[in-house]
């Protein structure tokens, strides 16, 4: 089984600034990490490796710098990595970063399962795997909680649904975006860090796509307008009150009626 595993590196901190011309963040120096949903998908992954044997290659799109998130995989269980980098896929909405790692995915070879994490904590969307799974073609299940059962064509997986849990089978190749609690996420292995430390990552930019038109990729390929974007104000006022519990229910009654929540 062909594997392939898409993973993000993400700002460590909340603290990042935004460029209000683009709304695009600026991650220059500033610390960076792994996805935590994306840890999800790895193990997921390596859960099938060994279990069922396969080959797994991690994808991320990003600066050079990204690569750190490739290597902190291979530690993990991870045999390949591609890292797209390109300063034309600079200032990715959702559509255009699926698909730009579509198209990685298709130069890297042609998996039978993808595995993304449910989403990512710099954007919140939970669009970029399905996305991804149309611009290739093939069918996809989000929200999976569990693996139920592995064949030869096809997985069985049980999915959270917004009211139900469901169990459905899905063929290969195929998309799955995983929630958390899938698996324990394993903590990186020194032995595999020391196995993997020269070991290659593959670099693609524009070029190397089978599509070079720069109007599918980066700001140029985002439909998605940011009309403003600013960091929120913060709001440090604050009121002490003291009393029995009937003067202090008097008194929040009071407050949200002066603020004409009630």
């Amino acid at each position: 089984m062909e594997i392939t595993v898409c993973i993000k590196q993400v700002p460590g901190t909340s603290e990042v600034e935004v460029d209000e011309k683009t709304g695009v963040l600026k991650r220059d120096g500033i610390d960076s990490k792994m996805n935590p949903y994306d840890l999800y998908a790895i193990e997921t992954a390596v859960q099938l490796k060994e279990a069922h044997g396969a080959h797994i290659t991690a994808i991320s799109m990003g600066p050079p710098q990204a690569a750190e998130v490739i290597k902190e995989a291979f530690m993990m269980g991870v045999d390949e990595g591609a890292l797209l980098t390109d300063r034309k896929f600079a200032g990715s909405d959702v559509l255009a970063t699926s698909y730009t790692l579509a198209q990685g995915v298709k130069k890297t070879g042609n998996p039978d399962l993808v595995i993304c994490g449910k989403m990512t904590t710099d954007g919140d969307t939970a669009q970029v795997g399905p996305e991804m799974a149309e611009f290739l073609g093939i069918p996809h299940i989000a929200n999976v909680l569990r693996i139920l059962e592995v064949g030869e064509k096809s997985i069985i997986v049980e999915m959270d649904m917004p009211s139900t849990i469901e169990v459905a089978e899905i063929a290969f190749p195929c998309l799955i975006t995983v929630e958390k609690g899938i698996f324990q996420p394993r903590l990186p292995s020194f032995k595999l860090k020391m196995a993997t430390k020269d070991k290659k990552i593959t670099f693609y930019s524009l070029q190397d796509f089978d599509d070079t038109d720069e109007k599918n990729y980066g700001l140029n390929g985002s439909p998605t307008q940011v009309k403003r974007i600013f960091p929120p104000e913060g709001n440090l006022d604050h009121e002490i009150w003291g009393g029995s519990n009937a003067e202090l229910s008097e008194q929040l009654f009071g407050k949200l009626k002066e603020l004409k929540f009630v």
